[in-house]
């Protein structure tokens, strides 16, 4: 994609979150994790790439003590369309008897971090707790729930705020959505 067909993209996409409604999410899900994990010493793994701008304004409102890392699993690879889950990279911590929270930032078919999950478990993690930017509403059920989401999306093709469309458009502030899907 050039330069001219990814603003063509950013113009024909409708702004379904905006950064005041990002900035409250952010507030109210920062609020559910220290109630729940601010005395575990939880490991904080984020979901590459997708989820670096969950992560990097989520963190700094996280006041209790944490550990970080991260791990890279994907079934998109600069597309629109999944297929099997491609592991780049797992945690370089350990991760056996620990309290782990995933950050990514949506929650589309759930495949991805259904795997990301059992992954964890395998490996010794003692409790899995998924925290997404988004979940995007479907008419059935997923593999995974995420544990804290911050806003609820459409059914139809986001990107904005660390999600992608065709790898571009991460750096958005905002959460966008293609218009006619």
């Amino acid at each position: 994609m050039n330069t001219r067909d990814a603003w063509a993209l950013f113009n024909n996409s409708d702004l379904l979150f905006g950064e005041h409604e990002i900035a409250l999410a952010f507030d109210r899900v920062a609020s559910e994790i220290t109630a729940l994990l601010a005395d575990r010493l939880p490991l904080v793994l984020t979901v590459m790439n997708g989820g670096v701008v969950f992560a990097g304004q989520l963190l700094p409102r996280l006041a209790f003590p944490l550990d970080c890392d991260y791990l890279h699993a994907t079934r998109y690879r600069d597309t629109t369309v999944g297929s099997g889950i491609n592991w780049c990279a797992l945690p370089h911590k350990a991760v056996e008897g620990r309290s782990i929270l995933v950050l990514d930032d949506i929650l589309d078919e759930g495949i991805t971090l259904a795997a990301i999950r059992a992954k964890l478990l395998e490996m010794g993690a003692a409790e899995v707790w998924i925290a997404v930017l988004a979940e995007k509403a479907l008419a059935h059920a997923k593999p995974v729930r995420a544990d804290f989401v911050g806003l609820t999306v459409p059914d139809r093709y986001v990107f904005g705020m660390g999600m992608d469309a065709y790898g571009l458009w991460r750096n958005l502030p905002g959460i966008y959505a293609i218009k006619g899907d």
